[in-house]
């Protein structure tokens, strides 16, 4: 079918059909499952296995998104215990919620994707299962949407069908924007690719040096300019990687014959800045992630003042927000089918939010122009009866009740 015919045959919108008007281009001459273009076992080794400081901000993310507490509510008033909150507590028998959480980021952060799985027995869903991105790809539906999630692992399959019209399926997809694709959402590691290469080079470059006795390569060179035999020229070379090269042999005293000296050969300044760059892509590597890199202490940032500001700002603009997609998300997906609850993210006892909401209520007890009810609105607090009066200290009066006259330059009489 040709994307006229697709025109042609696209339904009119009605309130009982959904159709977008390029959901039939994006479909068409795609019948098969739509496999992603990037490298995700890639990313996954570069960026997470074999670089700490990938490694350490992508864990910092899914370690603090793990210990959120997430609520059930109806409404205004919040569900203490229930099945929904058993589900959220222990998503399936393999893993507790902090755990499936931490998976759930982790995959985020690396791929772009999550998929979650819901286990359906009768009309509510009694397991969750996180999903591992690679192994998931997107079967396009003929209107634009999805058709069809498929599992792929050692040849086997299973799809699960998606609700052509409302979407909904028993895989729940969330992406990151993605400019350059429709399906699937684009990795942080991609827009922190180069650095991520740049801060492995410079760390292997190191371990090289390390691994030649600390120093850099030198020469060796004959007096006179007299040539090495074959025999002569191996037996040096095989002694030098025996005796000389590796961490092990630092220090160790070199003995030359037939007129050999040894010619040190110092880094350049290119080999110098290149060891120094790894700071620079380092700090790059975590501003792709969204983690402050005085966190990981990283020498160089100066964008927070202190330590504690850095990780307010981490909770603020990273932590925070990615859990309140993540609760949307399950809200949108398994709400209606426990009555139509509401998951929150409660960051009360999180020690940065603590920080804020501590000087946000020592600001309020000292202030002297609020009303009570003003002042229980700044800590969280519902107003009360006769709450909408301003309480000031007892020892604080009018300057005239005490008896203070002043002249006309604004001098009291101290009487």
């Amino acid at each position: 079918m040709g994307i006229l015919d697709a025109f042609r045959k696209r339904p009119e919108a009605s309130p009982e059909v959904k159709a977008s008007a390029t959901g039939a281009i994006l479909t068409s001459g795609l019948p098969d499952p739509r496999w992603m273009d990037r490298n995700y076992k890639s990313f996954a080794k570069e960026a997470y296995q074999l670089n700490v400081v990938g490694y350490q901000a992508i864990d910092r993310l899914a370690r603090s998104a793990a210990v959120v507490k997430w609520t059930v509510w109806r409404g205004d008033t919040e569900i203490i215990a229930g099945p929904f909150n058993d589900l959220l507590a222990r998503p399936n028998a393999m893993m507790t919620g902090p755990q499936y959480v931490q998976s759930l980021v982790g995959y985020w952060m690396l791929s772009g994707n999550r998929y979650q799985e819901r286990v359906m027995v009768g009309s509510q869903p009694r397991e969750l299962y996180v999903m591992r991105p690679d192994r998931m790809k997107i079967r396009p539906g003929q209107n634009g949407s999805v058709g069809q999630y498929v599992f792929e692992l050692n040849g086997a399959r299973h799809a699960w069908d998606a609700d052509p019209l409302t979407g909904d399926s028993d895989i729940l997809h969330e992406k990151m924007f993605n400019p350059l694709d429709d399906w699937y959402g684009m990795s942080p590691i991609e827009a922190g690719a180069y650095a991520i290469d740049q801060h492995n080079e410079t760390m292997r470059f190191a371990q090289s040096v390390m691994q030649n006795s600390a120093r850099p390569s030198g020469a060796l060179v004959t007096s006179d300019g007299e040539q090495l035999s074959d025999e002569q020229f191996n037996r040096l070379k095989q002694s030098l990687e025996d005796q000389y090269q590796g961490s092990r042999n630092a220090g160790r005293p070199m003995l030359l014959e037939g007129g050999l000296s040894w010619q040190s050969m110092g880094m350049s300044p290119h080999e110098i800045e290149m060891l120094e760059g790894r700071y620079a892509a380092a700090r790059d590597i975590c501003l792709s992630l969204g983690v402050p890199p005085l966190l990981l202490n990283i020498p160089g940032d100066s964008t927070y003042s202190n330590y504690s500001e850095a990780r307010q700002a981490f909770w603020e603009d990273t932590v925070m927000p990615m859990c309140e997609q993540i609760a949307a998300g399950w809200t949108n997906w398994l709400g209606d089918m426990f009555g139509g609850l509401e998951v929150r993210p409660d960051f009360d006892h999180i020690p940065a939010i603590v920080e804020k909401h501590r000087a946000k209520w020592d600001m309020a007890n000292a202030s002297t122009d609020l009303t009570i009810n003003e002042r229980r609105a700044l800590k969280g607090y519902e107003p009360i009866d006769g709450g909408d009066t301003i309480l000031i200290g007892s020892g604080q009066i009018n300057l005239e009740d005490a008896g203070i006259s002043f002249d006309e330059n604004g001098l009291g009489d101290g009487a």
